[in-house]
């Protein structure tokens, strides 16, 4: 096969080609009995994959499962390797090393036969901007050879389903960020894939509409929906994933429930702000002893966040430490982990830390 960026899916038999549109996307005749099944294994299987780029290694061996009908969070700062992972596993890169099927299918061996079960939504949304979202749709549609009636009825439901009823017949650049966020996933939906691959789906979304865009990918997964979406947001995670792989540079450092990853980080943060910025190494040295790691202090800011469990009980006692040392406050408060304070107990740097590009290249061709 050539390892040029590949077509995405359509309803054709593997021996005609689909047309090319911007979204991989799948579901449209079901897999007849000479094709592979995926009824025995996971929806998603990935060994040992290996990505370089020249002495850059955007991947350095990274194992994941997702089994059918359940959410995978690939969990990440930019640059650890999420989108090469997620353009591999949806044929439109080719790995150096390893191995990889979706629904039952190989990656490297029947690409074409992986796009005609897939949907993507990529990380930047691929919508004509003189289109109206209801176009972009219906266009969509038609290129998967829906037919005309249906390709309009599917279009008007997606509408409906990603509230932009009142902006259907608008051209998608006047859109904002997030509505253009929505509509771009609602074309990765067109055709009812049973797999797909969502990479950081509430990119420009505000509280509202990412909370909007939790709720219809929750929906999907209800209805059977195999998904795997990559973020940068433990509480994305939290709320969606069923398992949570965590990878920095390229390698899978971590693995396990949201609950299981937040215990391995120290199940809560004690942070304070010192009135006197002189205070700070005092309070650290007072209050070590309750945490379950290292302090990290801030001099610029007075501040100090140090890993808990205990809950109340331990902001109790680090106020009657402090008090008792006469350090005072200006603010203190338990909160949970952030994606910050799980990459800095398991990398020891923070998430800001690492470059925007995943890979050398222009943007978006990670």
């Amino acid at each position: 096969m050539s390892d040029s960026p590949m077509r995405p899916p359509g309803r054709h038999a593997v021996g005609a080609a689909p047309p090319v549109v911007a979204h991989t996307s799948a579901r449209t005749t079901p897999p007849s009995a000479a094709e592979p099944s995926a009824e025995r294994e996971p929806a998603v299987v990935a060994r040992g994959l290996v990505k370089r780029y020249k002495d850059v290694v955007a991947l350095d061996g990274v194992d994941l499962t997702v089994p059918h009908g359940t959410v995978l969070g690939l969990l990440g700062p930019n640059g650890a390797g999420k989108t090469t992972t997620v353009r591999i596993l949806t044929t439109l890169l080719r790995p150096d090393g390893g191995t990889a099927t979706v629904a039952g299918v190989d990656v490297l061996r029947d690409p074409r036969a992986v796009r005609r079960r897939i949907g993507l939504s990529g990380q930047y949304a691929a919508v004509d901007e003189y289109l109206t979202g209801y176009e972009n749709l219906e266009m969509i549609g038609r290129l998967y050879h829906l037919g005309k009636q249906r390709a309009h009825e599917r279009a008007r439901e997606l509408l409906a389903q990603f509230r932009l009823e009142e902006a259907a017949d608008r051209p998608s650049r006047t859109y904002s960020g997030g509505m253009r966020r929505r509509l771009d996933l609602a074309g990765a939906l067109v055709a009812d894939p049973p797999v797909i691959f969502l990479d950081e789906p509430t990119t420009g979304l505000d509280p509202r509409g990412r909370a909007e865009m939790w709720e219809v990918i929750q929906t999907l997964v209800a209805a059977g929906t195999t998904l795997l979406l990559t973020t940068q947001y433990l509480e994305e995670a939290d709320v969606l994933a069923d398992d949570i792989v965590v990878i920095d540079r390229g390698k899978v450092i971590a693995h396990g429930t949201a609950d299981e990853l937040k215990l391995q980080v120290g199940g809560e943060r004690l942070e304070l702000t010192v009135a006197e910025a002189g205070a700070l190494d005092r309070a650290r040295e007072l209050l070590e002893p309750l945490g379950v790691g290292t302090a990290t202090l801030d001099h610029a800011r007075r501040s100090l966040v140090l890993p808990v469990t205990g809950g109340a009980r331990t902001l109790t006692e680090a106020l009657r430490l402090l008090d008792a040392a006469s350090v005072a406050l200006d603010d203190v408060g338990l909160r949970r982990p952030t994606l910050d304070d799980v990459f800095l107990t398991l990398t020891g740097r923070p998430a800001e830390d690492v470059p925007e590009d995943e890979t050398p290249g222009p943007k978006g061709g990670r």
